[in-house]
């Protein structure tokens, strides 16, 4: 057992053959826990702001180059500051941030922009979300951590439909479909349908 096994495995829930991470990386040793049988993975992050900034975006970036290298999906709620910047989490290349949409596909007021949110997140539904709630009943409720269930839900199904496909690959497929290069700090509207036709292209169905 990892020494830090006891302390790190709590923050991890399993959820079929996903592991979902309901908190920011604390040390690297999560990720060995991430393909107990070679299933594909990712994580959400709440994209909390540290406490020690410099201690901790020295060890976030060095787990996040660990999920790159194990081909496990991050993606990060950009966070509902309001303010245009970015964090350890939503400057890493292999980070997928993600900014609420309103429901007439504009981004909430609340979201964070940036440069690398804009170059390299999505945006999903994050306004008016109606969804169970802890007591089992319906709740609505809105924010950039609404809006990432949509992303890694959109992962999910790609990967189940083309399970050959490389997590770099399916990556590319959900961010870069548009063929322009993407300069505003503004990222764009989820499209899994256009995803789905970038994989078609490239790969045979299961």
């Amino acid at each position: 057992m990892h020494p830090n096994q006891e302390r790190c495995l709590p923050a991890w829930n399993l959820c079929g053959r996903y592991l979902v991470c309901e908190e920011r990386f604390r040390c690297p040793c999560h990720l060995s826990q991430l393909h107990p049988a070679g299933a594909p993975s990712f994580c959400r992050d709440t994209n909390r702001q540290p406490t020690t900034a410099k201690h901790n975006s020295r060890g976030t970036g060095e787990a996040l180059d660990y999920a790159a290298r194990r081909g496990v999906f991050v993606v990060a709620a950009a966070g509902n500051q309001g303010v245009v910047g970015s964090s350890a989490i939503t400057r890493h290349s292999w980070v997928i941030p993600v900014v609420a949409y309103d429901l007439r596909g504009r981004p909430i007021n609340q979201s964070n922009l940036g440069g690398s949110i804009g170059r390299r997140g999505l945006g999903a539904p994050g306004d008016d979300v109606t969804s169970l709630g802890a007591d089992g009943g319906p709740i609505t409720f809105g924010g950039t951590s609404v809006a990432v269930p949509f992303v890694t839900g959109a992962i999910a199904l790609l990967w189940s439909q083309f399970p050959t496909a490389t997590a770099a690959e399916v990556k590319f497929a959900l961010t870069q479909v548009s063929t322009q290069r993407r300069t505003t700090v503004v990222p764009p509207l989820l499209d899994a349908w256009a995803a789905y036709q970038v994989m078609v292209t490239t790969h045979e169905r299961s």
